[in-house]
């Protein structure tokens, strides 16, 4: 089968049942992407955002700190 032939069943199909081959097509040319994708991504710890509240003394206890927010804004 070539890819006329393919593109011509694709076409007859209903678009309901075009759109799970083009579901079909995308999950598969994920399945293909190499794993070293993962290991460019580098380590999470070293991005800048990380620790940028570390020195604030209101973020001690975050859960107290969410609790006076949200009792501040919401009235308890």
């Amino acid at each position: 089968m070539n890819i006329h032939e393919t593109i011509e069943k694709l076409a007859a199909l209903p678009p309901e049942q075009q759109a799970e081959v083009l579901h079909f097509i995308e999950f598969l040319g994920a399945r293909r992407r190499p794993a070293s994708v993962k290991s460019r991504r580098g380590d999470l710890r070293e991005e800048p955002f990380i620790g940028m509240w570390a020195d604030r003394q209101d973020m001690a206890d975050s859960a107290a700190w969410v609790r006076e927010i949200r009792e501040r804004e919401w009235g308890g």
